[in-house]
């Protein structure tokens, strides 16, 4: 079993690692297999996993305006030889909603020749940490990833006895994904995004921006952090920022 992820903050790293924990546990009773969890950030060794997996692929991902992450489709796209015969779970991240998070790779996977198995929603918490909305105090978060935690169980649990489920791969989620969000906001998500801030009355020039973007799109001179217009909106730098000096949607941090 291979799990192929993104992960902008963390969140979606924590589920995929939590599931597949989960499904070894209920999975005991058949032979024992090789697990390994892998990043795209790490591009050829998740490749290479992708192409020697012969029994299962989870593949989980945040979902951005009810659509895939540009990095993540760019992944998907670079290696689609890789995906013909494979069976491929999917797990999708979100803050709120999403209709059919699991369903826009799941059929970008079947162009390309994947049998999808199923596929789950996971609420966690909100990290677009430049706007108000969705904002919850720890105590919440806490309770929120606590519920995820105990879905994401449920849902090894059904997988490992051949009934799992199936959220946002139906043809209303795909109504509900297109008309809910994607309809209206698939331009944010066609291309990276040239919009990243760096306020620098506040940047300390630190450069930790830098070191964590999975697109390399900062980096570093002597007067200031340079955007390279492509940013994948995984609010990674945003939130690793310690003088709160990037935005992205909002104005402040």
């Amino acid at each position: 079993m291979t799990g192929i992820y993104f992960s902008g903050t963390g969140n979606t790293k924590h589920c995929i690692t939590k599931f597949i924990e989960s499904l070894s546990c209920f999975a005991t009773k058949s032979a024992p297999q090789a697990v390994q969890i892998i990043s795209i950030e790490e591009s050829d060794l998740a490749a290479g996993a992708l192409k020697n997996e012969q029994n299962l692929v989870v593949l989980a991902y945040p979902i951005y305006y009810s659509n895939l992450p540009k990095i993540m489709r760019d992944f998907i796209v670079e290696h689609k030889d890789l995906w013909k015969g494979q069976n491929v779970y999917i797990i999708c991240t979100m803050g709120l909603f999403s209709g059919d998070g699991t369903g826009v790779s799941a059929r970008l996977l079947k162009q390309y020749g994947a049998n999808i198995v199923g596929g789950t929603h996971v609420i966690m918490p909100d990290c677009i940490s430049d706007v108000k909305l969705l904002k919850y105090s720890p105590e919440k978060n806490k309770e929120i990833v606590l519920k995820a935690d105990q879905k994401l169980e449920a849902a090894a649990h059904k997988l490992a006895n051949y009934k799992p489920s199936r959220e946002g791969l139906n043809f209303l989620s795909h109504l509900t994904g297109l008309f809910g969000q994607r309809l209206w906001f698939s331009h944010k998500t066609k291309h990276y995004s040239d919009k990243l801030k760096i306020h620098t009355e506040s940047c300390i020039k630190c450069g930790k921006c830098t070191s964590v973007c999975p697109m390399h799109n900062l980096t570093l001179s002597d007067a200031s952090i340079i955007t390279a217009g492509k940013c994948t909106m995984c609010y990674r730098c945003i939130n690793q920022c310690p003088q709160k000096a990037i935005t992205l949607i909002g104005k402040r941090r």
